[in-house]
Formats: C-alpha cells, sequence, structure tokens
C-alpha cells in the first residue's frame, strides 16, 4: 500500500497516531524538525520508539521549506496525509508570533500544495478546541460560528480550516480538520498542566492554579485520540448536498470537507483534575492560586455528535483511569 505520511511524527499525538498505523501493517514516513520548542530530548525518544519499526521512515524537515516539502510529495505518492505538525502553544505565543505565522501558515500551505499537485485522496489535519474563542454557548459545535479567536494560535488554526476550505472547493481535495480537546497521556508534552503539576508535586514545588483552578477542560485521552485520527482516515468527507449559501453550515460545504471535534464530551474542573493527580502520585500539591493568562478561555467542552455519527467515535477513558496510565509512564520515564 502507499505509504501514510504523518507530520509532526515526533510529537506527542503523532507518535500515538503512527504507532496506530504501523501496528496495523501500514508503512509510515514521519517528518519532523525536531525544533526546541520544548524538550528535544523527549522527542528524540518518541522518534526512537517509532524508528525500531521497519515501516517507518523518518525524514528531518521544517514543513515551512517549501522545496523541501514538494520534492517529498514528488518522490512519493501520498494518498492519505494526517497532518499535525504545528507550531503549538497559546502563550508562546504572546511573545512568538512569527513561529506560528511560519509553521501554522506557511507550513500549512506548503502541506495543501503538496497534496493538490500530488494526488492526495484525503488530508486530515489538526485543528484546535482554542477556535472557539470567546464562545460562551456549551457544548461546543461544528456547527457553531468561530469569528472570534482570542489567541493568535487559535487565529492560525482558524486559518488553516479556511485554507482547508478553499482547497477543498477549488481543487476537489478532499479535506477533515480534527478539533482537538487537551488531549493528555504518556508520551505528554512537558508544557502541558498535568506535565508541570506532576513534576512540581513530585519535586515538592508550588504549582500554578490559573483562575483559581475554576476552568474547566473536555481532558481526553490520546488513545481515544488516536483511535478517532484512525477512523477519520478512512472515511473520505463527501460534499453536503443540504447546504445552503443562505443558511452555511461552518462544519460542512458543498466541497469534500468537514470539521469534527475530537473530545471526551465530559469536561473537568482544574481543581478535580489536580485531585485525581494527587491520589495517584499520592501526595498533596502546595497550590498558588492565580488569575486567568490572556489568551485562555474558561471552559471547553466539546459536542462530539457528527465524529460518533461518521464514524462511531466513542472516547471510553476516565480522567481517573488516564491520569493513573500517565502517572506511570512519567514514574518510568524520569526514573521519578
Amino acid at each position: 500500500m502507499d505509504p501514510v505520511l504523518i507530520t509532526g511524527a515526533a510529537g506527542f499525538i503523532g507518535l500515538h497516531v503512527a504507532e496506530r498505523y504501523l501496528a496495523a501493517g501500514r508503512t509510515v514516513i514521519g517528518i519532523d524538525n525536531l525544533n526546541d520548542y520544548y524538550d528535544v530530548a523527549l522527542k528524540q525518544a518518541r522518534l526512537d520508539r517509532l524508528t525500531a519499526h521497519p515501516g517507518f521512515r523518518f525524514v528531518r524537515m521544517d514543513i515551512a521549506d517549501d522545496a523541501a516539502v514538494a520534492a517529498l510529495f514528488a518522490e512519493h505518492r501520498f494518498r492519505l496525509v494526517i497532518h499535525l505538525a504545528a507550531q503549538a502553544g497559546v502563550r508562546y505565543s504572546l511573545t512568538n508570533p512569527r513561529a506560528y505565522a511560519r509553521s501554522n501558515v506557511d507550513g500549512f500551505l506548503n502541506v495543501l500544495e503538496g497534496c493538490r499537485h500530488g494526488g492526495c485522496e484525503h488530508l486530515v489535519y489538526a485543528s484546535s478546541s482554542s477556535v472557539y474563542g470567546a464562545l460562551t454557548k456549551m457544548p461546543f459545535s461544528v456547527h457553531d460560528n468561530v469569528d472570534h479567536p482570542v489567541s493568535l494560535y487559535a487565529a492560525t488554526k482558524k486559518s488553516n480550516e479556511l485554507f482547508a476550505h478553499s482547497y477543498s472547493h477549488l481543487y476537489g481535495l478532499p479535506t477533515t480538520g480534527l478539533r482537538f480537546f487537551t488531549v493528555y497521556g504518556p508520551w505528554y508534552r512537558p508544557d502541558m498542566a498535568l506535565f508541570l503539576f506532576t513534576k512540581a508535586i513530585l519535586a515538592g514545588e508550588p504549582i500554578k492554579v490559573f483562575n483559581h483552578g475554576l476552568m474547566q477542560r473536555d481532558f481526553t485521552y490520546i488513545d481515544d485520540v488516536a483511535d478517532g485520527v484512525v477512523r477519520i482516515g478512512d472515511h473520505h468527507p463527501e460534499p453536503n448536498p443540504a447546504w445552503s449559501g443562505a443558511h452555511p453550515d461552518p462544519g460542512t460545504s458543498t466541497a469534500p470537507y468537514r470539521l469534527y471535534n475530537i473530545g471526551n464530551n465530559q469536561p473537568v474542573q482544574l481543581l478535580r483534575l489536580i485531585a485525581v493527580l494527587e491520589e495517584s502520585l499520592g501526595r498533596k500539591a502546595i497550590k498558588e492560586m492565580l488569575p486567568m493568562q490572556a489568551g485562555d478561555v474558561p471552559a471547553t467542552y466539546a459536542d462530539v455528535d457528527a465524529l460518533a455519527a461518521a464514524v462511531g467515535f466513542a472516547p471510553a477513558t476516565s480522567i481517573e483511569a488516564g491520569v493513573a496510565r500517565f502517572v506511570r509512564w512519567y514514574r518510568d520515564y524520569y526514573r521519578a
């Protein structure tokens, strides 16, 4: 079979999705630039897991390098592309905005061009729950309008959805955007709250609890997410014949274009997450209560009905089970 291209293969979600395809007997070509936004050794350790598999080939590449991306698509025929590479992080975008324009806008355009000219049959790309921005209607639905992002990161992810739609409309490229909701689990990113909390609690240091712990997040375990990504990869989007310009549905189109939320559909308050983590670690946290940070939103809550209807997506991992598995991985990896 033609190889699956996974961008951001050394990333948290990229690792788990690549392992799913490799376990199913698929050949995977993974690309990543291994930048130093967070610990490169962790990225390399993820990559070492993948390169040990004979069906995996790694290419170190920056998706913002248009010539390199074009050459890769010219060398291989990718029927399926899973695009997960991006400059991540909401707060980092406040001080390093150009990194987001380069990776999330220029890089995404290069991938779209590669898919367009390379005959790709389905592009699945990572969007984010952050696109819901100032929206307060819960749960968040892909059929809601999302024109008010509250961070540059969110704005770049919204731009990805707009770029994808234009390519679906102009060139018939089937595209599916997945709005991820606070994914966590083994091999997690060290800049995320659960990781930071775990590290601090084990060190006996205080943890920073923003919005006084009242924020809610739709924490979604990585195995559930990887299952959803693989399922949607085999589910090509079709034009919606009922779509109307008079009453436009943001989640569908007359083009082969779809958007889906991929979340747990069960938001958890930050204080509850901390309590579950304390139980798993067997230690109490020293909490430093702080106001909400710029760019953050008070709550996320995913309506996943569309994804459930399309591919039978049904997240099955409770926050208690997921946190316990993360803690076991953390203790093993860091000898903690």
